[in-house]
């Protein structure tokens, strides 16, 4: 009976670590999973089983991938149906061979690769395929593979022209760009986005489902591990975080909170912070952590929690502003006052200005009369009629120098009643 294909599916994790005692019982800890050790003839390496099912293995960094620079990190195997077949493909399509095909005995056929844009990972024939994984993975299992790298577009070619993967859909996420999500036969599978400037190389990582990511998070702190992202709500309906074991080996959790079509905690808006010095290497790359966010733009902005705090913000900023409207209007009311002030003393100058000036007027001709009947009756001359303009203009500007002070002077400026 033909076995069914693992071609292009994540089959197998490995983690490769200086402390392989001190992982075993941290990740038994903080995951659940139980440790069946030792399985390999060197009693070097150790499998993690999440339930009957057995999900990766845990060994000592081999000391040729130390020398090429590498340092604790985990791997992950992709399922090749003809793994040399494979290998010479990727020397093809611009990748590396960082360690060439060979057996394990009744165990499988691998290599360890790395693509074009340096991201480490493995190739693996398994001899005994198990059946194919569910469409939700169970709690201990690997729930999504994220890959950051410098051209996301190329990566995404070196890979379906390898696997068959398709593009099953792009995520517009703002000045972060694109999140592609690919899979097999409609199923996916993880997503490919653009590595941020802060990080020094491309890298994979794999999130764990666990049955609730903030416990999980807690858990790992008291066993000396560092959160570095999260925990935080992805668009599915679940929860993650990303974390730095007690050997600075980058991995990620994942837990569904709600209904959702597909498990998939999408990477989008990047986080500000800086990659953490224990950023772990594969291959003869740094693969640094990611010290990114796996959340879009809006999604924060839609979170119950993000709607009161944003409510709460408007209420206190009310609030704050109420003082300052206060004395605002205080002081407007009385410049007013002020201005109203200023403007009826004008005016009552300027009526009095204009009453002096008739009466003037009026006393200059009287003296003008005055002084033609003293001539006998003839009209005024020059000087004389100079003499009366003078005498009224004196009259006059002593008038409208007591009327306005006369109008301005009573019921708070406001001028006399008409």
């Amino acid at each position: 009976m033909a076995q069914p294909s693992v071609h292009g599916r994540f089959i197998w994790q490995e983690l490769m670590t200086d402390d392989t005692a001190g992982a075993a019982e941290f990740y038994a800890q903080v995951i659940g999973w139980q440790v069946q050790s030792p399985t390999h003839p060197n009693g070097d390496y150790s499998v993690f089983a999440a339930g009957r099912r057995q999900v990766g293995g845990v060994m000592s960094l081999p000391q040729h991938a130390r020398e090429a620079g590498a340092r604790p990190h985990w791997l992950p195997y992709i399922g090749a149906d003809d793994v040399d077949g494979t290998v010479a493909r990727v020397e093809q399509l611009g990748g590396k061979v960082l360690r060439a095909a060979s057996d394990v005995a009744d165990v499988g056929r691998y290599a360890v690769l790395a693509d074009p844009q340096g991201a480490a990972f493995g190739v693996y024939r398994p001899d005994r395929s198990g059946p194919a994984p569910a469409g939700q993975p169970g709690q201990g299992e690997f729930a999504w593979q994220e890959l950051a790298t410098t051209d996301f577009e190329a990566a995404f070619r070196f890979y379906s022209e390898l696997f068959g993967w398709e593009s099953l859909q792009r995520m517009d996420m703002g000045p972060a760009g694109t999140y592609l999500i690919f899979g097999r036969d409609g199923v996916r599978q993880g997503g490919i986005y653009k590595l941020s400037a802060q990080m020094p190389a491309p890298y994979w990582l794999s999130y764990i489902s666990v049955a609730d990511v903030d416990a999980a998070a807690g858990k790992a702190r008291e066993h000396a591990a560092r959160v570095i992202n999260g925990p935080m709500d992805v668009p599915d309906g679940g929860r993650i975080a990303q974390l730095l074991d007690r050997s600075g080996v980058l991995f990620a959790i994942h837990s569904q909170t709600g209904a959702a079509r597909a498990h998939e905690p999408v990477a989008a808006k990047r986080s500000a912070q800086r990659a953490p010095k224990s950023a772990p290497k594969s291959g003869v790359e740094s693969q640094a952590p990611a010290a990114e966010t796996a959340a879009p733009a809006k999604q924060a902005a839609t979170r119950p929690e993000g709607k009161v705090a944003e409510k709460a913000g408007k209420k206190a900023a009310k609030k704050a502003a109420r003082p300052a409207a206060k004395q605002a209007a205080k002081s407007a009311k009385k410049a007013v006052k002020k201005a109203a002030k200023k403007a009826a003393k004008k005016g009552a100058k300027r009526v009095a200005k204009k009453t002096a000036k008739k009466a003037a007027k009026k006393t200059a001709k009287k003296v003008a009369r005055g002084a033609a009947s003293r001539r006998g009756g003839r009209p005024a001359g020059k000087t004389t009629r100079r003499a009366a303009s003078k005498v009224a203009k004196r009259a006059g500007k002593k008038t409208a120098g007591k009327g306005g002070r006369k109008a301005g002077g009573r019921r708070g400026g406001r001028g006399r009643r008409r």
